[in-house]
């Protein structure tokens, strides 16, 4: 493969990843800063402080260690403070951030999640992941109905070019879908205009039952859900996860932007995959660039943050989760076939699946959680074959 084509595929895996990550919890962020008695411009000065901080992260992680890592925002988390921090103001909020992210640290510090990370078998991390990533490759199929035309082409030009020309079929997946949204009508472009994104300072205040309310199910939603996950998608694609030294730059990084509304940075998992796959390079040990890729256009989309909280918003749901699961197929395939590579652990790892794949919710800790305890649970279990 010629140098330009690598390079185009490291840039398309990262720009897909990014705009994935960007348009599928946006929504949340802007209804997190409504719900704390927030503006619309402050939603543009969480986007941008998380947007460089993810940026920055990701690129330093992943040149450091030659590994793709894409540092993310918690989606479950945003999902979670719309309801915890009702009632709440702004700087008790940041005051919960700060708590939370410190938690984050202290894992990193004492190594503790590292070294459970390391007994998890790679066969039950391939099945959460696989579990975590196949209601996006369902998705796809459930919005056929809705965009019949949108998908069913989208789908088409994926099986054309992994057939004619696979070093581009994403690009191609992506120009094909936003072309045809564009020319159906599909994207309104009409409240589109350049707005400069600024920083916008919120004092923290240390409230007690905030602290708990909020800064505690935080940080266990961003370590059960997200940096598990994360973990896990290196795991199953075989790098070696620096987990503690990820743990500390993400929780030094998150206290010091979280008066600015950095919530909570971590591991991503759904897009970090996309960097990892040989769409991204056909070498493993280059794929890194696309993760560096995709940190370099979150540092685009952080400084253009103003404009694209209102250009997302013109962008058709099916077009984005659509793009989402096509560009994830690779992955859910081969995290299947990894899963179930070893006769002793099938039953289990079929568990793990189910429960991860489900919507099962215990103690505001997610599916992904509980798919892993019990893989290991029937594990321990089943005897030996």
């Amino acid at each position: 493969m010629q140098l330009s084509d690598q390079l185009i595929n490291r840039l398309t895996a990262g720009l897909v990843a990014v705009i994935i990550g960007f348009t599928s919890s946006i929504a949340l962020i802007y209804q997190v800063v409504i719900v704390l008695g927030g503006t619309a411009d402050l939603v543009a000065s969480w986007v941008l402080t998380l947007g460089l901080a993810m940026g920055v992260t990701t690129i330093g992680l992943s040149y450091y260690y030659k590994v793709p890592i894409l540092i993310a925002w918690s989606t479950t988390g945003a999902a979670l403070l719309i309801s915890s921090a009702q009632g709440y103001s702004l700087n008790e909020a940041v005051g919960a951030f700060i708590l939370s992210a410190f938690l984050v640290f202290i894992c990193g510090i004492t190594g503790w999640f590292e070294k459970i990370m390391e007994r998890i078998p790679s066969q039950i991390a391939c099945a959460m992941l696989a579990g975590v990533l196949v209601t996006f490759g369902i998705d796809v199929f459930n919005f056929m109905s809705d965009t019949p035309f949108l998908i069913g082409i989208m789908i088409l030009v994926y099986l054309l070019s992994k057939r004619f020309i696979p070093r581009f079929t994403m690009l191609m997946v992506l120009v094909t879908g936003f072309s045809i949204a564009g020319f159906t009508g599909q994207i309104d472009t009409s409240s589109w205009q350049w707005k400069m994104s600024e920083f916008v300072y919120i004092a923290p205040v240390f409230n007690f039952q905030a602290m708990v309310s909020i800064g505690i199910p935080l940080y266990i939603v961003t370590m059960t859900s997200q940096n598990l996950p994360g973990i896990a998608v290196l795991k199953a694609h075989n790098y070696k996860a620096p987990v503690s030294a990820t743990l500390n730059i993400t929780g030094l990084t998150n206290i010091l932007i979280a008066p600015f509304g950095g919530y909570s940075i971590n591991l991503a998992a759904i897009t970090a995959a996309m960097c990892m796959t040989k769409d991204a390079d056909s070498d493993p040990s280059k794929r890194y660039w696309a993760s560096i890729a995709g940190g370099g256009f979150y540092i685009v989309m952080a400084i253009s943050a103003a404009t694209l909280v209102g250009l997302v918003a013109s962008l058709p749901q099916s077009l984005i989760l659509a793009l989402a699961g096509i560009a994830l197929f690779t992955t859910i395939a081969s995290s299947l076939e990894q899963a179930l590579s070893d006769s002793y652990y099938t039953e289990a790892a079929i568990i793990t699946f189910l429960v991860t794949a489900s919507d099962l919710t215990l103690f505001s800790i997610g599916a992904a959680f509980w798919g892993i305890l019990a893989g290991l649970l029937t594990l321990w279990l089943l005897p030996r074959k």
